[in-house]
């Protein structure tokens, strides 16, 4: 049976936006239950408006529910202490790399989570090493981050998270504001930390090639999880996509387009479709 990391029961979260008479209540997460597994890499997708960024925030109580529990590693984030005991379990790497930065060299930014948590100096210095290491950022530990390009920066912010040897990363559109290079070099590393190391992933995103790369697929529409499963089961459900306001993988759409087999992820899967209706001749 598998290990439950975090687990959402029946959570209702609403912000609260202060009118000029009154106090507008407004519900961003709709009675969502959802269970993340250890060691799993979960893509949570959305138009903009669904849900998916505070999903995100209440996996590691930077909110609260309104209703409902969030469970992570069964502790219940309802005193600051606990709420500060799961973010050591799950760490957050957020949109813009720039704002996440704090030190003028980047290895002291990646010291700045463990060195808040009391660890001893040595200690630190070996976690510093290993989890630019594992970014493959180490050659650039000495640099000043605003020197470095965004998927640098991205993966520095990653490798921040790991020195506090967080069980779970989630990542809060972490490329939205990259170039195709920077987002490469991101999604290789999560992938890595993921197989390699056994971190969990929860990846929010609105790029369909990203989330293809998961091994299950959360789609989110109006505060509500309305489909999940293996990328396969959910982008072979193309119109049910269309009408969340979402776009499906590229390859995906021409097989639907031309009546082929549905559920095609890549370019090598369309290209051997194609090619089994021409005979091979592709």
């Amino acid at each position: 049976m598998s290990e439950k990391i975090i687990e959402f029961k029946n959570v209702t979260f609403v912000y609260e936006a202060e009118e000029e008479d009154s106090v507008e209540k407004i519900p961003a997460v709709k009675d969502v239950s959802l269970t993340i597994n250890k060691g799993e890499f979960v893509a949570v997708l959305g138009h903009n408006g669904s849900g998916k960024s505070t999903l995100a925030k209440l996996c590691n109580a930077i909110y609260e529910p309104t209703e409902g529990t969030v469970e992570v590693k069964g502790i219940v984030a309802d005193t600051e202490e606990k709420a500060d005991e799961i973010r050591r379990i799950v760490g957050m790497v957020f949109q813009n790399p720039d704002n996440q930065i704090v030190a003028t060299i980047v290895e002291d930014d990646v010291a700045f989570g463990p060195e808040n948590l009391g660890i001893e100096p040595a200690e630190i210095r070996r976690r510093v090493d290993d989890a630019l290491k594992s970014v493959n950022m180490y050659d650039f530990r000495h640099r000043e981050p605003h020197k470095l390009s965004g998927g640098q920066k991205q993966r520095v912010a990653i490798a921040g998270v790991i020195a506090m040897q967080t069980e779970c990363i989630v990542l809060d559109e972490p490329t939205a504001m990259l170039d195709p290079m920077g987002r490469d070099e991101v999604m290789q590393t999560v992938k890595r930390l993921n197989e390699e190391m056994g971190i969990t992933v929860v990846l929010i995103t609105h790029f369909m090639d990203e989330a293809v790369q998961a091994d299950r697929v959360v789609v989110m529409d109006d505060g509500k999880i309305v489909m999940q499963g293996k990328p396969r089961e959910v982008f072979s459900q193309v119109e049910k996509l269309r009408a969340c306001g979402l776009d499906v993988p590229q390859s995906t759409e021409l097989c639907h387009v031309l009546g082929l087999k549905e559920g095609i992820l890549d370019v090598d899967e369309c290209v051997s479709e194609i090619s089994k209706v021409l005979g091979g001749a592709v």
